[in-house]
């Protein structure tokens, strides 16, 4: 058997908060930061059919 931590790592940490994290008066983003917005952006485009905005023919 595995053993289960219910207890978030560190590297899961530290994801959540690249996730959140826009890095404003860079000049860059970070890949997880770009990985969230480039999903958020399929799910809120009205020409994606799986979309719940979308405005099919």
């Amino acid at each position: 058997m595995s053993k289960n931590s219910s207890k978030p790592t560190q590297a899961n940490n530290n994801n959540h908060a690249n996730q959140l994290n826009s890095n404003k008066g860079t000049s860059g983003t970070n890949k997880a930061y770009d990985a969230v917005q480039g999903n958020r952006g399929a799910q809120l485009n009205p020409n994606n059919p799986k979309s719940p905005y979308y405005k099919g023919k």
